[in-house]
């Protein structure tokens, strides 16, 4: 594990702009997940 966290870090400083694209899905997968989490919890049904 600690040569793919090496490889991704390589590749995060050679390739800055990466940093934000990934933070920005992190920050959007996070969000879908609560949304459909909340959807998922009010249902209600026979």
């Amino acid at each position: 594990m600690s040569q793919e966290s090496t490889r991704l870090r390589e590749f995060l400083e050679e390739n800055p702009k990466w940093i934000g694209v990934m933070f920005s899905a992190l920050l959007l997968l996070s969000q879908a997940g609560s949304a459909a989490a909340a959807n998922g919890g009010s249902m209600t049904g026979p």
